[in-house]
């Protein structure tokens, strides 16, 4: 081959000309070697390739040499940090040309480049001369032998003697290794802020006490690199008792699963999830992570499991039955691919590279440094796309089945090996949060059985299914939730329909059942809903005229009161379903779901209303969190009826009216309840008439009401019936809600009994340092708070946190105390809406223990301790300003 031929079949020939170019004129000898048709197709393919080493080749005579005898590996050098950096240009270089040209494979090219590293920092420690004993300890790729050409090497210290003596040794290794390789520390414990070197016995106190699941899974890769080697020996042998000592738990592997997707939502929101080939979907890491998860898993009971080498713990368990033969070479396959398009993005300049460019020459470019050709086949660029393309979906699809097709094959039978491993089974699913193997096991059985077209798609689905699952707060009821919803042969085509026309609604209805059983017992009756999953648009609650209109549509027809009410609950199950589930899903946020299921309060109202036909102007007036559209799951509906009329007949009729309304949306038993309406706000409570005339009320409020129902009715608002009614009884409140004023004696009134509340009303059981409604700084104390305020300033608004606005726009409260009594009421009322959620049952204290209380800190995407520690953060911030402001405590 001559050169000219050689330069024409390199990747970028114009490139390579124009580098061989200033090679012959830096230096005229090289023409002459350049007709050796080794040498000629070394130099073309790697300027073709490279313009760092292109700038190389021109800069250094050594380079030259090096390309001209590949086989040969100089020794690394330690005279200064200077020859140290070109030795290891030098040595790079000699790797590049060897992958380059086929020489050597994927894993071959890594290995190689991970002993230059420990080359390098073996000569950088000779350099620092440390006084006592000092070893580095490679992590991450340089540790798995993994390393790209332009990686940053991890690394910790371990070190024996005087801690300052080591620091400054260490740092001085740093220092000469730099110039040749980027090196990087912070895996150590407590990153940049932790020492920089430890001993043993410090690092064993502190992987103890303080170790982070992700920083346990780093030792996976975590292996002596240079220096004091009995030292770093031990120091192999201690972090390996300790990551093979500990039991992952569900906690600890959603952790990290959790940290995987942020990087991912990242990505995406770059744009780079396509053509990112590291951390994308179906890149490199997708690979890793699951290969160690597995590792995790396993590696305590099976020794053979713990290399630190992907590709070697990959096969490892292929043989040992944990991963299917198939899936683990279609991964080993995409892993070489990935990592040599990787090597190449990087050989270019020299960069941390890891995605695709968008511009098609370079791509070009790479296509054929991937030895890809224009052919029949296609261009070298649509080549590489279409094969990048199959490779990360080959890698996403087995990554998102490969925890779970093992064990479903062995479930069937059919993967004896894993099925007789002691442990293994129950090893994974406990790991993945399926605590009951047995119920597991059942599970699958159900809904695998039969030969219908629904159960073989849920064959070829469960392990996604259970995937998914794995990540909810609870994937035993999950589990247990979808097989209950595919019992009936209708309810499970109808499942298999959804789930065939969109994996997005399977992969949310996971979601949602493993948070909720209500979300179950509503697809139950509605199963019809799953298809609107996919889109959140088709989950919001529509306006309240649209509501009315169709809630009314749904009860005209209907003959009598038992069938109009089995219809309104069951529009309401379909719009509370909405609402659940873009809530569950992360679609609303606290606010608008209290104003969704308020809509949804006034709309049934107005529709039962409606159809009692009312013979006298007749309305409903919310009160409390009503009236501020701020309801919660487990709210009652406070209200007051109000009628316009006199005598006997009017009376009855409004009584008739109020009786049958409270009837129809209450029910006959909780099963029947549509919506709990509470009178008890009415005057004179229990004892007082259930609807009064607006002349009755005018003179109650005139004559006998109490402050505290002042306090009740300044948040006050119409939501159903004669709306010019509503219109009077709003008019009738200013003069005695706005007008008086606040004296000292009402101040002292709301105080006591808000004092008297705090004292009462706790319920037995419940936790008065975690309480959500009634605890200090929680929502009766930022309830009472802003309507003492309101009343003494005269806003007018019954929403609490709309409310807070408004005082601080009227400089009736500072604008810090504003946010933090917001903050807590914003907290308080999200956390109990899900435990409502979690838990199918109201309640207002944070579970105190156990597993509620891990589902619902999981449901909030936080852990036990981290839920407490933000109730009380939160909350006292919230009691202080409660404590200055209500009641003057300075």
């Amino acid at each position: 081959m001559t050169l000219a031929d050689a330069i024409e079949q390199s990747a970028a020939p114009r490139a390579a000309a124009l580098a061989v170019d200033q090679l012959i004129a830096a230096d005229p000898t090289a023409a002459e070697r350049l007709n050796d048709p080794l040498l000629a197709r070394a130099v073309a393919t790697v300027t073709g390739a490279s313009r760092a080493f292109s700038t190389l080749l021109v800069f250094d005579p050594g380079a030259l040499h090096v390309l001209g005898d590949l086989d040969h590996r100089s020794p690394p050098v330690s005279t200064s940090i200077e020859d140290l950096r070109r030795w290891k240009r030098l040595e790079e270089l000699r790797i590049a040309a060897r992958d380059l040209l086929g020489l050597d494979d994927v894993e071959a090219a890594t290995r190689a480049i991970a002993q230059c590293a420990r080359d390098v920092l073996t000569a950088s420690l000779a350099l620092a001369q440390p006084a006592e004993p000092l070893a580095v300890i490679g992590m991450g790729k340089l540790g798995g032998d993994e390393l790209n050409y332009a990686s940053d090497i991890d690394v910790m210290f371990v070190g024996q003697g005087d801690p300052g003596a080591l620091e400054r040794a260490a740092r001085r290794t740093m220092e000469a290794t730099r110039p040749s390789f980027r090196i990087d520390a912070n895996l150590r414990p407590q990153g940049r802020d932790g020492p920089l070197v430890r001993s043993i016995a410090s690092y064993q106190a502190y992987w103890e006490r303080w170790a982070e699941p992700w920083e346990m899974q780093a030792l996976l890769k975590a292996r002596f690199a240079a220096g004091a080697e009995s030292l770093g020996r031990e120091f192999e042998a201690v972090a390996e008792q300790r990551l093979w000592s500990t039991t992952f738990s569900a906690d600890d592997l959603r952790q990290l699963r959790h940290m995987k997707a942020r990087t991912e939502a990242d990505l995406a929101r770059r744009g780079l999830t396509d053509r990112e080939v590291k951390l994308g979907r179906g890149g490199i890491r997708d690979i890793e992570f699951a290969v160690q998860l597995l590792q995790l898993v396993h590696g305590r009971l099976d020794e053979d499991l713990r290399s630190p080498t992907t590709l070697t713990a990959l096969s490892v368990l292929a043989e040992a039955g944990y991963v299917d033969g198939g899936d683990a070479a279609a991964l080993a396959e995409a892993y070489r691919f990935l990592r040599m398009l990787e090597h190449r993005l990087q050989l270019y300049d020299g960069a941390q590279v890891h995605a695709m460019p968008v511009d098609d020459g370079e791509r070009t470019r790479i296509a054929r440094t991937m030895g890809f050709a224009d052919g029949r086949a296609g261009s070298a660029l649509e080549q590489l796309d279409a094969a990048l393309a199959r490779h990360q979906g080959t890698v996403r699809t087995i990554h998102e089945r490969l925890y779970f097709r093992p064990l479903l094959e062995a479930f069937a039978g059919a993967d004896d090996e894993l099925l007789h491993r002691p442990g293994a089974i129950e090893a994974r699913l406990a790991a993945f949060g399926f605590s009951d193997g047995p119920r597991t096991r059942a599970a699958v059985h159900e809904l695998t059985r039969g030969l219908t077209r629904s159960s073989r798609l849920m064959q070829q689905m469960l392990p996604v299914l259970l995937s998914w699952l794995s990540t909810t707060p609870d994937p035993d009821l999950g589990l247990l939730c979808l097989r209950n919803l595919s019992d009936q042969r209708d309810r499970a085509e109808e499942l298999a329909r959804a789930f065939r026309d969109s994996p997005e609604a399977a992969r949310r209805l996971c979601s949602l059942v493993g948070t909720s059983r209500m979300t179950a017992d509503l697809l139950a009756r509605n199963i019809d809903l799953v298809a609107r999953l996919p889109d959140s648009g088709r989950l919001s609650t529509q306006a309240r005229p649209e509501l009315v209109s169709r809630a009314r549509t749904a009860l005209d027809w209907r003959p009598d009161l038992a069938d109009r009410q089995r219809a309104l609950r069951r529009w309401k199950d379909r719009n509370l379903f909405g609402i659940v589930a873009r809530d569950l899903l992360g679609a609303a946020t606290t606010d608008e779901v209290g104003r969704d299921l308020t809509t949804l309060a006034e709309a049934s109202l107005e529709a039962a209303l409606a159809a009692l036909d009312p013979a006298v102007p007749f309305a409903v007036i919310a009160l409390g969190r009503f009236a501020g559209s701020e309801l919660s799951y487990a709210s009652d509906l406070d209200v007051v009826f109000v009628y316009e009329g006199s005598g006997a007949a009017d009376r009855a009729e409004a009584d008739r009216v109020a009786s049958g309304l409270r009837r129809f949306v209450d029910g006959a038993s909780p099963a029947e309840q549509i919506w709990n309406i509470d009178l008890g706000l009415r005057p004179e409570g229990k004892q007082g008439p259930i609807s009064r005339s607006l002349s009755s009320y005018d003179r109650y409020f005139e004559q006998w009401a109490l402050v505290w129902e002042r306090q009740a009715m300044l948040r006050a608002r119409p939501v159903a019936g004669d709306a010019a009614l509503g219109v009077a009884f709003m008019a009738l409140l200013d003069g005695f809600v706005w007008e008086p004023g606040l004296s000292a004696d009402d101040r002292r009134e709301i105080r006591r009994m808000k004092a008297r509340i705090e004292r009462e009303r706790l319920q037995p059981g419940d936790d008065p340092q975690f309480h959500l409604k009634l605890g200090r700084g929680a929502l009766v104390d930022v309830e009472f708070t802003a309507q003492l305020l309101q009343l003494e300033h005269g806003i007018r608004e019954p929403s609490t946190t709309a409310a807070l606005r408004a005082l601080v726009e009227h400089d009736a409260l500072d604008p810090h105390d504003g946010l933090a009594l917001g903050e807590s009421y914003r907290f308080c009322e999200r956390t109990r809406n899900r435990m409502f959620l979690v838990r199918s049952a109201p309640g207002d204290a944070l579970p105190q223990q156990g597993a509620p209380l891990t589902w619902l800190a999981r449901s909030l995407d936080t852990t036990p301790a981290e839920l407490r520690e933000e109730y009380r953060r939160v909350t006292r911030r919230a009691r202080a300003v409660v404590e200055r402001v209500f009641y003057g405590i300075t």
